[in-house]
This record gives C-alpha cells, structure tokens and sequence, in this order.
C-alpha cells in the first residue's frame, strides 16, 4: 500500500515533466517537409461568384519540429486566390509551427474578376513555402468563365437568350403570365441552390441533336464531388398560368425535382417534350398534376421518382425511357411510373377525367431492387380512365387489368441496356443488340430517336434510342 501511495505522485511528476517539456524544432536544410498535393485544380469558376474551398496540408515526417519562415501566395494581394493557414488568412502567412509527424491545413479560395472574354479561361498562381533555407512550391490553377448573371430576375415581354455565355441563377428566376423566354441551342443554364425556374407565362427551348447545341440546365456548382449531385437546385416549374411551352433537345439535370407541371392550359398542351433527358433528380423527375403532357423521345433516368403524372389530365408518350438503378445518390425503392386520376385535397378526394396513351415505350428499373411492378396505377370514383399501353417494355409481375386500361402486346423481360455500372454511375440506356427491345415497336409517327438518329417506318426499337 506504501508503494502505491509513493507511485501516484511519481506518476503525477512524468506528466508534469512531459508536459513542461518544450517541443524540439531543427534549422536543417536536410530536414523536408511534403505537401498533400503538388497542384490544385478548381474547376470552372464564374467570374464574380468565387468558390468553394479547397485544402493542402503541408507534412512534417520528421521526428523535430519545423519553422516555416513565411507561406505566400505569388501573386500577393493582388491574386485571384486566397490563402488562410492553419486559421491566419495571408496572402502571405510567417512563423507556422509544424510539430513533428504533425502537419497545417491551408485552405484555398478563388474570385475571378470578369474580362473581355466569352470563352473559358485559365488563372494561375503559386503558393510558396519557406523554411531552413528552402523553397517548396504548390500550383494553383483555375477555369474562369464569364456568364450572365441573373439574381431574383423577372421577364415580361419576349426575351430570348444566344449561346454566348452561359447564364447562371441565383435566387429566382420568373417568366412572367405574359412573357416567353426563348432560349436558343446551346445555352447553358447553371442554378444556384435557391434559385427555381418558374414559369407564369411561355418557355421555348430551341436545342438541336449534337452536344455542343443541346441546352442545359444544371446546378452552379462545377466542383467536384457536387456537380453530379441531385437536388442542386428546385427545377423547373410550370404553374397554373403557363401555357403553350416547348422543350426540344435539353438536359435537365441533378435538380430537386426535374420538370413540375401544374393545372391545365388554357389552349392546346400545356408542355410538349421533345429529345429531351431529365435525370438525377433527387424526388420527381417529371412530375405533372391534372395537366397536359405530350413527350417524344424523352429519357427520364435515376431519379427518387421518375414519371408521376396524379390528377388526372392529358398525356401522350411515344418512345420514352422511363428508368432507374440504385446508385451512391439515389436509392431506388418507388415505381419509375405512378399514375393516377385524383388529388387529395384536405381530406377530400379530388378526382378528374385522365387520357394517357404510352406506345414504343420502356419503363424499367433493377432486377434485384425493391421493385416488382414499375408501373403504379391508381383510379378513384366512378369515372373510368382511358389509358393505353401500347408495345411497351416493362417490369410487372401482371398487367394491369382495371376498366378503362387497355395494353397491347407488353413485354416483360430484361431491356439489355448496352451499359450499366452503378459502381461508377455509369448509365448507358441505348439498347444491346440483342435486346427484346429491339423491332418489337409499332410505326407511331416518330421518325427519329432521342439522339437525333432515323428511326425505321416499320418495327422501330422501344424506349428513346433507336440501335443504329
């Protein structure tokens, strides 16, 4: 018992002693320090709207500290990038203390101011650390872009919109009751996370079939890992004024909800749909409520719900793809399709006369997934639906067979997708060629595909791609 009374103030006195012990640091040109990148890259950068951030640390593997004379940027002051070390903002930072077998975090910023130019551009810069009579050197380099910058932006009139710069959204975005925005091929149209689509009025998309004239719609953030994320911005709303729009050759991309169209129009369909692809859309990726949809060529693909038409309403699909896999964003466990013909208002059911024909068309999702019937209809009240499925590639484990459904000659096997890896959300939705797919479609009028490519007068492919 003497012995451990002794040993607890011994033990007390190591700890004192190794905490009063001071750290040990070398002047050794010998001594290296590494850094956890030689170059940082930034992604495209809008002019005026700076970054996010991103990180180096700067190692110390030696067994005694390091004193670091001074961390500075090359351009100084001047330069578009902004350094903060360890928390002490520079450009130029002195006296760093890097601990043995410890390293500092340096946090990198960049601002682009605009120029004369509409193409892409590269900033560049260095960051230069010092120490025991050494330099060491980290690369920083960026794409800016000039755009368009529109913040809380309401159009009345008719505005159109060239491919000149990109646009990019922050707040909101208004077509007004009045109004038609017309936005010619090629634009590029990047949302900031608060800033939805709205459309009161009229919307032309006037893409064309090649990438570089296909118009997009996406999130602002270009960096990775964010620029592949869903829910990046609300989507594109057609309220209850909207009327008469077109949407020909667009993406629409990595928004909450892709495409929402609401009420009917006033003349004629209220959203015509034209090769167009909405995918990665974290809820809805077309989502429409008693309402009038015509779509042709349209690719709707790994959203949380991809095709919700409720409320009745008028439809028309030719030669769509309406389908999803499990992937690191998306977890797939809702039908790709759900129709039906009444809203819940309250706790009253709403119902409405519903007309929906679907010919040439695939909807599909994992064969091993949380989903048997990929198609989810639902009729409420006396009034009985038109609805036609019409050569169309499905996952159902039956038909549906209530009164008012019609479907033709359905297949129910495995679509044969020419790629898909969800490990490397890698998503080919053209057809193999021995798809069951392949020539089982009927002549609807549709004389090309989603790509642009002909499609043939008798037997075309289902789904959006014809296998050329």
């Amino acid at each position: 018992m003497k012995f451990v009374k002794n040993l607890v103030p011994l033990a007390t006195l190591i700890l004192f002693l190794f905490s009063c012990r001071k750290e040990s640091f070398t002047s050794s040109a010998d001594a290296k320090l590494q850094t956890s990148v030689d170059t940082l890259h930034f992604d495209t950068v809008f002019t005026t709207a700076g970054s996010v951030s991103q990180y180096l640390k700067i190692i110390n593997n030696n067994n005694k500290g390091i004193r670091l004379s001074s961390v500075r940027l090359g351009g100084g002051a001047a330069s578009p990038f902004k350094i903060n070390v360890d928390g002490v903002p520079g450009p130029q930072v002195g006296d760093v203390e890097v601990l043995a077998s410890d390293s500092v975090y340096v946090r990198v910023t960049i601002s682009i101011n605009p120029n004369a130019l509409n193409l892409a551009f590269i900033v560049r810069d260095s960051i230069e650390i010092n120490y025991n009579g050494n330099r060491q050197f980290v690369q920083l380099d960026a794409f800016g872009q000039n755009a368009h910058f529109f913040r809380n932006r309401k159009i009345t009139g008719s505005e159109a919109w060239n491919n000149d710069l990109p646009y990019v959204i922050l707040g909101r975005l208004t077509v007004d009751t009045t109004a038609t925005l017309t936005i010619n091929k090629g634009c590029k149209i990047y949302m900031h996370a608060d800033a939805p689509f709205i459309i009161n009025g009229s919307l032309q998309v006037n893409g064309e079939r090649y990438d570089s004239t296909k118009v997009l719609f996406t999130g602002d953030r270009l960096d990775e890992p964010y620029k592949n994320y869903p829910a990046s911005y609300p989507g594109l709303i057609f309220t209850g004024s909207s009327k008469n729009n077109t949407i020909n050759y667009a993406i629409i991309k990595n928004s909450y909800q892709g495409i929402a169209v609401i009420d009917p129009s006033a003349s004629g369909t209220k959203l015509t749909l034209n090769e167009t692809i909405i995918d990665n859309a974290y809820t809805n990726g077309l989502i429409g409520i008693n309402t009038s949809v015509n779509a042709r060529n349209v690719l709707i693909s790994n959203c949380g719900q991809n095709l919700a038409l409720g409320g009745g309403g008028t439809y028309d699909f030719k030669h769509c793809t309406v389908a999803s896999y499990s992937n690191s964003f998306v977890q797939h466990k809702e039908p790709v399709f759900i129709l039906t013909n009444y809203t819940v208002q309250g706790n009253t059911i709403v119902t409405a006369g519903l007309n929906a024909s679907f010919t040439n068309c695939i909807f599909f999702g994992e064969q091993n997934g949380f989903v048997n019937n990929e198609v989810a209809i639902d009729i409420k009240g006396s009034q009985p639906p038109n609805i036609n499925f019409n050569k169309v590639l499905w996952r159902m484990q039956a038909p549906p067979s209530a009164t008012g459904i019609t479907v033709t000659t359905p297949v129910n096997q495995l679509p044969l997708f020419d790629s898909i890896n969800t490990a490397n959300r890698f998503f080919n939705f053209r057809l193999k060629d021995n798809s069951p797919a392949k020539n089982t479609g009927i002549n609807s009028g549709v004389t090309i595909d989603l790509d642009g490519n002909p499609r043939p007068v008798g037997l075309p492919d289902l789904g959006s791609y014809e296998k050329q």
